[in-house]
């Protein structure tokens, strides 16, 4: 089962799994900036970060094999 999925289209020897993974560092700082003051966000940063994200879910569903990974890793980004 292990062996499936790291060599599935979709495993740890592909961009399909090391791209999102790599994304989730937007999630991070997206919650480490809920402590700083409402001044400091930057509302053109977030609108764009938010389409971003919009629009990469949109992809990973579309895209086959489907990427469930980037799909969870943007609507986190776009939730946070």
């Amino acid at each position: 089962m292990v062996m499936a999925f790291i060599n599935s289209p979709i495993g740890p020897k592909t961009i399909h799994f090391w791209g999102p993974m790599a994304n989730w560092g937007f999630v991070a700082a997206g919650i480490a900036d809920m402590d700083k003051p409402v001044e400091q966000i930057s509302r053109n940063m977030t609108g764009v970060l938010t389409f971003y994200s919009m629009l990469f879910m949109r992809f990973a569903w579309k895209v086959q094999p489907r990427n469930m990974l980037l799909f969870s890793c943007h609507l986190s980004n776009a939730s946070v």
